[in-house]
C-alpha cells in the first residue's frame, strides 16, 4: 500500500507503485478532474500540487509521492472560491475546459509564492498548453488573482457548482425525458 494524503484525507492506494500518480488519482480515486493529455510531461493538463509544488501528474510515481500531500482542482477549493478559479471565470479565460484543472493548478501554486506576477513570470510558471488559446486572458486571470489574493480587489462569486435537473430540462428542452413540457419520446 502506498501512503498519501489526497486533498487534506489519508490514502491508501493498493496499486502498483510504478503506476504514475495521474492514474492513481483518475482510476482508483475517481479525482478526474485531473486530466490526461499527452502522458510525457509536455501539456500540464494533469498538474497537481505535491507539497504544494506544481507537478505533472503523468510524471511521478506512486512511490515517488509516498507520505506527500497532493491537492487537486478538487481539492482547490470545493466551492470555486479560489482566486484563480473566480478569475478565470470572471475574465473568460476558459474555453473548452480540458487543460483548465491544470492552468488553474499552476497558477494556485503561483500566486501562492508571488501574488504580483508579472507576464514573464506567468510564462515561466504556467506553461501549460491550451488548445484554445486564451493565453492572452491567461495572463490577466491570473494577475488578477493575484489581486484577490493581495486583497486589493474582489470578484462576484461564480455560481456555485451543479445544477438542479429540473431547472436544466427547463433551459435545455432536449434534456427533458419522455413527453414533459410536450416533448415525445
Amino acid at each position: 500500500m502506498t501512503a498519501l494524503t489526497v486533498n487534506e484525507r489519508p490514502v491508501d492506494f493498493a496499486m502498483d507503485p510504478a503506476t504514475p500518480l495521474l492514474w492513481a488519482l483518475r482510476d482508483a480515486a475517481n479525482l478526474t478532474g485531473t486530466k490526461y493529455g499527452c502522458g510525457v510531461g509536455d501539456c500540464g493538463a494533469c498538474m497537481v500540487l505535491v507539497d504544494g509544488e506544481a507537478l505533472r501528474s503523468c510524471l511521478i510515481t506512486l512511490a515517488e509521492a509516498e507520505g506527500r500531500s497532493i491537492t487537486t482542482i478538487e481539492g482547490l477549493s470545493r466551492d470555486r472560491s479560489h482566486p484563480v478559479q473566480q478569475a478565470l471565470v470572471a475574465e473568460q479565460a476558459i474555453q473548452c475546459g480540458f487543460c483548465t484543472p491544470g492552468i488553474a493548478i499552476a497558477a494556485a501554486a503561483l500566486v501562492r509564492r508571488n501574488p504580483d506576477p508579472s507576464a514573464e513570470d506567468i510564462r515561466a510558471s504556467v506553461p501549460n498548453l491550451c488548445r484554445c488559446g486564451v493565453y492572452p486572458r491567461l495572463v490577466e486571470a491570473i494577475q488578477r488573482a493575484g489581486r484577490v489574493t493581495r486583497r486589493s480587489e474582489t470578484i462576484s462569486a461564480a455560481p456555485p457548482p451543479g445544477i438542479d435537473p429540473a431547472d436544466a430540462a427547463r433551459a435545455v428542452p432536449a434534456m427533458a425525458g419522455g413527453s414533459e413540457e410536450g416533448l415525445e419520446p
